[in-house]
């Protein structure tokens, strides 16, 4: 009987020299983490989360990887709002967590966070644009494209949030 070897593989340390590749630090109220949600504007657009308060309910989300990302959420975690689909894939806004990953329904894969409206971007950050920016090289959107939630390293964040100059925070009640 032939014994099988395991190959292990050690998590890159600190010395990474390129963050774009690195998962999100861990996530405290003082440091959020931040994430990129995917959805087709004309199943969920921007105009619909602003909606009701602006709180929605993430759901609907089948892919392991996707679902791992939401359970790693953690109260206000910021979130870029992405319009996905051939005429639109674009940032137009920024939602944060308000309630972590928990169960609605029947089955395992069930689970929702809930997030919430902060504001829409000065300007839309186009995909193209992204993708031509030497400062994005290598960020996972890129690589994974179907991934409907994807981690966003802090240096990307500010990146993009620069290019679209901003959100715009929508008032507390």
């Amino acid at each position: 009987m032939r014994k099988k070897i395991s190959k292990i593989i050690k998590p890159k340390t600190s010395s990474n020299k390129n963050p774009r590749h690195s998962p999100p630090a861990p996530s405290n109220n003082n440091h959020p983490r931040y994430w990129l949600l995917k959805t087709e504007p004309n199943e969920w657009s921007w105009d619909d989360q602003s909606s009701n308060n602006g709180i929605t309910k993430w759901d609907g989300v089948k892919n392991k990887q996707a679902q791992n990302n939401l359970k790693s959420m953690k109260l206000n975690d910021l979130c870029f709002f992405y319009h996905s689909g051939a005429s639109a894939r674009r940032v137009v806004g920024v939602v944060k967590v308000v309630k972590e990953w928990y169960i609605e329904g029947s089955g395992s894969d069930d689970g929702v966070v809930d997030v919430k409206a902060v504001g829409e971007m000065k300007s839309f950050v186009d995909l193209k644009e992204m993708k031509k920016d030497e400062e994005l090289k290598g960020f996972v959107l890129f690589r994974q494209p179907r991934l409907s939630v994807v981690a966003v390293p802090e240096e990307v964040w500010k990146r993009v949030c620069e290019i679209g100059g901003g959100y715009e925070a929508a008032e507390e009640d």
